[in-house]
């Protein structure tokens, strides 16, 4: 038997479980999508996408940026959090209240009460970007989930466990999806494999992906 199956996009429930603590809710975020586009818009006029560099030299094909208290930065010194757009000098631009509202109501729907954000990492996919599989553990509190939502083209999106070498599970992920993880899986390494070419109506030839953190 194959590590990796994928899970078929033929009569997907709206809530499923994808490991123990996460949750996807799929096309949570179309309700409030044309809030969302409005949000995102003002906070890349503030801070535009990036291609950021790894510690080991290597230039993300994911370009990012961010929104909040603090944002995630990346460069030969190493992974980290920092207050201020390392481009700019300034701060990064505020949370808009809609985004901090949907994934607050994201997390409470996944079963984490009382989540509230300081940081949004914004990852811009285009045609042959990936993501590798990694945890996500620059955070102070693991006791916080991460929220994600997808926008634009769909994409594949792996989620193993906590070893790197543990087997993956394969999720489609489309406009308007939101995974939720905490718990037990906070630290599963995730990944999202190389973006297919496509074009959504209202994104184009990308997938944006807002990804909530408590950070500090």
């Amino acid at each position: 038997m194959p590590d990796l199956f994928e899970k078929s996009c033929d009569s997907l429930p709206a809530r499923e479980d994808m490991a123990p603590g996460a949750v996807l809710l799929r096309g949570r975020a179309l309700v409030v999508e044309d809030g969302i586009l409005a949000a995102l818009g003002s906070v890349l006029a503030a801070a535009p996408f990036r291609h950021m560099t790894t510690p080991g030299g290597f230039v993300m094909s994911v370009a990012m940026t961010n929104c909040g208290e603090v944002g995630w930065v990346t460069d030969r010194s190493g992974y980290r959090y920092a207050v201020a757009d390392p481009e700019s000098g300034k701060a990064w631009p505020a949370m808009p209240e809609s985004l901090r509202r949907l994934a607050n109501e994201a997390a409470a729907e996944a079963g984490y009460a009382g989540f509230a954000p300081d940081s949004c990492l914004i990852n811009r996919y285009l045609p042959e970007a990936r993501l590798s599989l990694h945890q996500d553990r620059d955070e102070r509190d693991f006791s916080q989930p991460i929220v994600s939502v997808s926008l634009g083209l769909p994409a594949t999106f792996q989620f193993g466990g906590l070893k790197r070498a543990d087997p993956v599970i394969k999720y489609r992920l489309q406009h308007g999806d939101i995974a939720v993880w905490g718990g037990p899986s906070r630290l599963y390494h995730h990944g999202v494999l190389t973006l297919k070419q496509g074009e959504h109506p209202k994104l184009g030839r990308q997938r944006i992906n807002l990804t909530f953190r408590a950070a500090l």
